[in-house]
């Protein structure tokens, strides 16, 4: 008799933990391939904001960052996504006039940049600088500049500026460098890229492996076989050309039925919780140094002397003129 009393007490009690569930918010973030690995800074952020929000976030991995934006026009004002995390300032442009973003709302952000940012639509989370990685025990003297990289015998592997934001970042490095004469330098380098892959993770990890002996990633990229693997092997090449700068951005979606929690999401980005998680995670500079600083091994990494940048309307101008140079030449 007793258990038969019980029964819709516990029934009952089951529906109202069903309620409370679902009632929980879903924050969809949609972002690339490597931060939401399980050594990539997705599984920490999302347990430190959950923490704070008591809420579901939720990382939704789309490719490379060109690929983020692309999804993002086909699906319109149907996404799901609440927020963006991945585009760069090559892309603001283009992510701008889709107008599918809505002003993130952040009063004055406190960043710590090499330049000056002003953007009221696009936060930056991290920045970096573009360079070629190699493996020091396979390459005894690399090259110092663009020439010698084409006048050398060494493979290379790089990404597809179409897809994947480091591709686009190299095609308007060599814009920057050469201008009007980039497809000649294109011709020259074309023999000697091995491969041209759809985002990053498939070229580096083509690079481990040994099926190059240079790879489009960044100055920074060295720090994560020292830091976490304790091995000081690699290197990124300086040139003398200077590097060209990434910063990578992220922004609400103005369709977004969660514009509270998406705009908390972005506050909560340039605080030490996520920026603390940048440089051993994503191996990055934090747009906002937090208050431990850099771990120890970033100070051995190449620091630019000359830093290449273009933004916002002068990079949406030449993107398309860059990434056709290229294209022209490597479909040869």
């Amino acid at each position: 008799m007793e258990d038969d009393m019980r029964t819709p007490i516990i029934a009952a009690g089951l529906v109202c933990m069903a309620g409370a569930a679902s009632a929980q918010d879903t924050l969809t973030v949609y972002t690339y391939d490597s931060f939401v690995t399980e050594w990539g800074p997705g599984p920490v952020i999302e347990q430190r904001f959950q923490e704070r929000c008591d809420c579901d976030l939720e990382f939704v991995s789309v490719g490379d960052g060109a690929e983020i934006l692309s999804r993002l026009r086909l699906e319109g004002e149907r996404t799901e996504a609440d927020v963006v995390l991945g585009l760069d300032e090559n892309l603001a442009e283009a992510a701008r006039d889709t107008a599918l973003f809505a002003k993130h709302g952040v009063e004055s952000p406190q960043l710590d940049l090499p330049i000056e940012w002003q953007d009221d639509m696009f936060l930056p989370f991290d920045w970096g600088y573009f360079a070629f990685v190699y493996d020091k025990t396979r390459v005894e003297t690399p090259p110092a500049s663009f020439e010698e990289l084409a006048e050398s015998d060494l493979s290379v592997v790089i990404q597809d500026p179409r897809s994947s934001t480091p591709g686009l970042g190299l095609v308007l490095w060599v814009k920057a460098v050469y201008g009007d004469d980039a497809a000649d330098y294109w011709e020259r380098l074309n023999d000697q890229v091995v491969t041209v892959t759809k985002g990053w993770s498939e070229a580096y990890g083509m690079f481990l492996e040994g099926e190059a002996d240079m790879v489009l990633s960044y100055t920074t990229s060295p720090a994560y076989h020292l830091i976490a693997e304790d091995d000081d092997t690699k290197a990124a090449a300086p040139f003398e050309n200077g590097h060209y700068m990434q910063i990578e951005i992220a922004g609400k979606v103005a369709s977004t039925d969660n514009p509270d929690l998406a705009d908390m999401f972005l506050d909560f980005m340039l605080t030490d919780g996520f920026q603390g998680a940048i440089p051993t995670t994503n191996w990055m500079y934090p747009a906002k140094m937090p208050a431990e600083g850099l771990p120890e091994g970033f100070d051995t990494l190449h620091e630019p002397e000359k830093a290449l940048v273009y933004l916002g309307s002068e990079a949406e101008a030449i993107r398309d003129d860059a990434i056709e140079e290229w294209r022209a030449v490597s479909s040869q």
